[in-house]
């Protein structure tokens, strides 16, 4: 927020500004809810690392109430925001996969990963 307008490189409204000095405005897309019960799905979500040189990670899901001996299937999510905004922990993808996971009986992994434009998805 430190630069000017006329110093603006990229406008991607209404989610981020680039300027030319190579900050970042994310303006939407990065509101975040934490880990944790939901008690109205009663879904277990937990923050975990997985290349901590890298920064990325993820939001695992899982219902609570399983027998220890019943196997869960997999479900790998990646969320939207166009490679550009949003996380796992995005107040509408953590409700939406709170919801899956306790109508599906199922676990899921949510990858958080790296955003653009700081991290370019080409070579």
């Amino acid at each position: 927020m430190g630069s000017n307008d006329s110093e603006l490189l990229v406008d991607l409204f209404p989610w981020l500004k680039e300027y030319k000095d190579g900050t970042i405005e994310r303006t939407a897309g990065f509101e975040v809810v934490p880990p944790g019960l939901d008690p109205e799905t009663n879904v277990l979500s937990k923050d975990i690392v997985i290349i901590p040189e890298s920064d990325v990670s993820a939001r695992i899901y899982r219902p609570i109430f399983v027998p220890n001996d019943q196997k869960l299937p997999l479900a790998v999510y990646y969320h939207g925001g166009a490679f550009c905004v949003a996380s796992p922990a995005s107040p509408n993808y953590h409700t939406s996969l709170n919801m899956l996971v306790a109508e599906a009986n199922i676990v899921v992994v949510s990858v958080g990963y790296r955003l653009a434009p700081e991290h370019p998805l080409g070579p």
